[in-house]
């Protein structure tokens, strides 16, 4: 009976809730690590890839007519933001606005955004680079040039209306964003919808914007790693279960040799009982013989001494 049920219950450890709750776990992280965590960072480290080829293939290919990268609304055509364009025409010195205390290279910094009127009279915005911050100082910038130029700038996307409202402090309206929907509106003139962020050693230039980073980063690793993840989940769920099997019919494999050890020493305490009674039996005759002897004599013969008597007689 006891038997019977031990190995009816063998695999029934396995459906109790802890460890069902664990093989669900097990099974649902390796489908995310697989199917979700390890697609993310796998394309997000394709999305880099794409983008730096792009940007290596910008600073190749020879600058553009402002006409063949931007639409008559100032809007990108396709995919060709960093492509570098040419423009003819003049500054607008009098709009400046700075772009305030973002980053360059780790440091705070001003950046000068300036209109810049085409000859084909559209007005596109133009990051002519950044000045750092100097503590306790206020921002000196050298005005941009009023005269006509021709630039060449990397074709760049406007960004949203930042949150944070503009302000104007060291006699600049400073602003925390490049919108060009909101600068439109603070200098009173029609802007392009992108901008150009303008290329080194060009006219108006301050401190030209550091070419960005082309670091491919640990995405793809981490991509992979998400993959191993998910495989290596299961496989420990497996391991546990075969470690629980085996200790189970370890203990199992002692428990039967210490019944047989115990059945053997019930069988060696009869056969040593049975030994007892059968001395003690002798020892009870040998002590009637005795008494025979000294009651009778020893001339009197006892019945087995008889039987022989007899036997030897005949």
């Amino acid at each position: 009976m006891f038997r019977s049920t031990r190995r009816a219950s063998g695999w029934r450890i396995f459906l109790k809730p802890g460890w069902v709750i664990t093989a669900v776990l097990a099974i649902a992280f390796s489908y995310f690590a697989i199917t979700v965590l390890s697609p993310w960072q796998l394309n997000k480290d394709h999305d880099i890839v794409a983008r730096n080829n792009h940007i290596e293939q910008a600073f190749e290919n020879d600058p553009s007519p402002i006409t063949d990268l931007f639409d008559g609304s100032g809007n990108i055509k396709g995919d060709n933001e960093w492509m570098r364009a040419t423009l003819t025409g003049h500054y607008l010195p009098d709009k400046e606005v700075l772009l305030r205390l973002r980053p360059v290279d780790g440091a705070p910094a001003y950046q000068s955004l300036v209109p810049f009127q085409s000859e084909n009279g559209q007005t596109l915005l133009v990051n002519r680079g950044f000045i750092p911050l100097e503590a306790g100082k206020p921002p000196r910038l050298d005005k941009a040039p009023s005269g006509k130029v021709t630039i060449v700038g990397h074709a760049r996307h406007n960004e949203g209306i930042p949150a944070t409202p503009p302000l104007t402090a060291d006699g600049y309206t400073q602003v925390n964003g490049i919108s060009t929907e909101q600068i439109s509106t603070l200098i009173h003139a029609t802007l392009g919808v992108d901008y150009l962020q303008l290329a080194s050693d060009q006219p108006g230039e301050v401190h030209a914007m550091p070419i960005p980073k082309l670091d491919r980063g640990n995405h793809l690793s981490y991509g992979f790693q998400w993959i191993a993840f998910g495989i290596m989940a299961p496989l420990a769920l497996i391991y546990f279960i075969w470690a629980e099997i085996k200790e189970r019919r370890r203990a199992k494999e002692e428990e039967a040799q210490m019944q047989g050890s115990a059945s053997d020493a019930a069988k060696e305490d009869n056969v040593g009982a049975t030994t007892s009674v059968i001395q003690e039996s002798e020892t009870k005759t040998d002590r009637v013989a005795a008494t025979m002897r000294s009651r009778y004599g020893s001339t009197r013969t006892t019945a087995p001494r008889k039987r022989d008597h007899r036997r030897d007689n005949f």
